[in-house]
């Protein structure tokens, strides 16, 4: 009898064993920047976007070399101009100055122009890109997709954040 028992508790250890083979979860991973480079719609908006970048850039140098003509002129000159004239151009030296500085922080500050028009070109793709993800893994069967910053896609079902909130909120 204690033969057949152990039989019998052996075969639950293995059904038990398949159940939990049966219930693994099913991950994937993706290279976002091989879908950077490689996604014709991400390319071309990184390539405007470039563009636009090269024509701010070219015209903060514009706006760097008018300032050094003006510094260089002033030099040559000051020597002869009279206290009114040397603080009007002292004056139009520092305007120039401060519009080159105020251009260069509007465009390239955190939350400048250029990060803006980034944003502008991508979230769209983004938004493609997070679709097609999540409808490859709906059609695969994966629970998890990772990308090389960390998680791409969970499956809906598997978060489990109100109940750690709901643990939180009873421990206090």
């Amino acid at each position: 009898m204690s033969r057949i028992a152990g039989i019998m508790v052996m075969a639950l250890v293995m059904v038990a064993l398949l159940c939990g083979v049966a219930t693994a979860q099913k991950s994937a991973f993706i290279d976002s920047d091989k879908i950077q480079q490689n996604y014709q719609s991400w390319v071309k908006a990184q390539e405007q976007f470039n563009t636009e970048l090269q024509a701010w850039e070219e015209e903060a140098g514009q706006m760097e070399q008018e300032l050094r003509e003006m510094l260089d002129e002033y030099e040559r000159q000051k020597l002869i101009l009279s206290a009114d004239k040397k603080a009007e151009r002292e004056a139009a030296i520092s305007a120039k100055d401060q519009a080159l500085a105020s251009f260069t922080r509007d465009i390239s500050a955190p939350g400048g122009r250029a990060e803006r028009r980034q944003m502008e070109l991508v979230k769209p793709l983004y938004e493609k890109i997070t679709a097609a993800i999540e409808k490859v893994a709906i059609d695969e069967g994966y629970n998890f997709v990772f990308n090389s910053n960390g998680l791409a896609y969970a499956k809906k079902n598997l978060e489990i954040t109100d109940k750690v909130l709901e643990v939180l909120d009873n421990e206090e």
